[in-house]
């Protein structure tokens, strides 16, 4: 690809896209941003079209390890900042630097196609239509509900939403509520439900453990991390355990199934109040559904209860609409991708934060978009097309062995080893380039 007056189009101005825009731009690529929304911050723009932010969200990891490098938090901030202040972050980082006027909001990219010789015609729902060189997928994965597939047998009487069009607990006062699910976002709402609801009900199929913010006096992602990455995390596990059982005791204590794996093994639920908030008798944990019984759910230990408004916190499909799945060669969430931005077959079409982190997607995409920032101007080379093979291979084999088929393998990575491992291979490229004549 030349690198002649190149043109890339970047989707979304979430963490992923803007960390994307500011590298290429600073690098001499003339990029342009595609959004939405009428404003930066991608799932962060608290009421945007594809935003889920409800009104209590905060930061799940701490400020020190989700801030950007080279555009840190405010040292007054809390630990755990709110959306509205990490909204203002985003806002901030477009201004100070630069970039605002190549960040076209309101335009949402309706259809990218790709020429069979290279480059991208890029069409956008504000009625602008261009031609790129290169195409960057910064769109996000997590705007698009899942809900069960198949559906549960029976049917509901009461109202249903999902997680994603969760606001405020406003529409749970006085109702009978079950919340679905174990991640953070089930976790947030079920507390909150709990301070307004008649009753409020958690059910989940599957064992997990629950993080507190706080373990020992420190945010819980700075006690062992970084200090333990290097360690492989079958040494780190039995550590975690330990310290996690130290300072909350077992799920099992409190009403909850036992985890089907170690904690290294499934991705981290962060919460400070639901422990209690189960301990109390405000939250009432439950096994997985059963059937929808009209004006009740029945569950898998055989009870029922009486419900009149479900919330499923049930996660997210990745999609990227706007690409027809027949160029990738596969659907998103199976990509195979090197460092997971470069596609093996197409030189022009780049993947940033499409990851499923153990920790914050912040720090990662914004290694990820100095890496393709330099690949593009051709200070980074990638190597041989078979060693990226094999490279996506091996991760995906470890991924698999780690988290199982059902979470997600193409895209996990943990979060320290990746960001060790991009950083490792943006100096290899570089010496790479340079041997080959690319200036320092």
């Amino acid at each position: 690809m030349s690198t002649d007056r190149l043109r890339a189009a970047v989707v979304g101005a979430g963490p992923a896209g803007l960390t994307t825009l500011v590298a290429l731009t600073r690098a001499g690529i003339d990029a342009t941003c595609f959004e939405k929304a009428d404003r930066p911050g991608g799932l962060w723009a608290y009421g945007a079209p594809l935003s889920g932010a409800y009104r209590s969200l905060h930061l799940n990891t701490s400020k020190a390890r989700t801030e950007l490098a080279g555009f840190p938090m405010p040292a007054e901030w809390p630990d755990f900042p709110s959306h509205e202040r990490i909204g203002e972050y985003f806002q901030r980082y477009v201004d100070e630097s630069g970039v605002r006027e190549r960040a076209r909001f309101g335009a949402a990219v309706e259809r990218a196609e790709h020429h069979p010789g290279g480059g991208w015609a890029v069409s956008a729902e504000d009625g602008f239509e261009d031609e790129f060189d290169a195409l960057v997928v910064a769109s996000g994965h997590n705007w698009e509900p899942r809900l069960p597939d198949p559906p549960y047998p029976g049917s509901f009487d009461g109202t249903q939403i999902h997680a994603h069009d969760y606001r405020e607990p406003d529409l749970l006062d006085g109702r009978k509520v079950l919340v679905v699910g174990m991640g953070n976002s089930a976790m947030d709402i079920a507390v909150e439900s709990s301070t307004v609801a008649e009753r409020t009900f958690l059910s989940t199929r599957r064992g997990t453990r629950i993080v507190p913010k706080y373990v020992f006096g420190k945010p819980a992602d700075q006690v062992t991390s970084p200090t333990m990455a290097r360690l492989h995390w079958r040494l780190r596990q039995p550590i975690t355990h330990a310290l996690l059982r130290a300072a909350v005791g077992r799920p099992q204590s409190y009403g909850l199934p036992a985890p089907e794996a170690g904690f290294l093994r499934s991705h981290p639920t962060i919460s400070d109040a639901v422990l209690s908030r189960l301990t109390h008798g405000e939250i009432a944990p439950k096994p997985g559904v059963q059937s929808l019984d009209g004006d009740g759910v029945r569950f898998a230990d055989g009870t029922r209860e009486e419900i009149d408004t479900i919330v499923w916190c049930t996660g997210y499909r990745v999609t990227v609409p706007y690409v027809d799945e027949s160029v990738l060669g596969a659907p998103p969430s199976e990509l195979s991708l090197f460092k997971r931005i470069f596609h093996h077959e197409l030189d022009d079409v780049f993947f940033i934060g499409l990851v499923q982190t153990t920790g914050s997607a912040i720090p990662v995409v914004e290694r990820q978009s100095a890496l393709l920032a330099d690949h593009l101007t051709g200070r980074y080379a990638l190597p041989a097309k078979p060693r990226r093979r094999n490279d996506a291979r091996r991760r995906r084999r470890a991924a698999a062995k780690r988290y199982g088929e059902r979470g997600r393998p193409h895209l996990r990575v943990e979060f320290d080893g990746f960001m060790r491992e991009l950083e490792l291979e943006h100096r290899r490229g570089r010496r790479r380039a340079e041997r080959n004549g690319a200036r320092a």
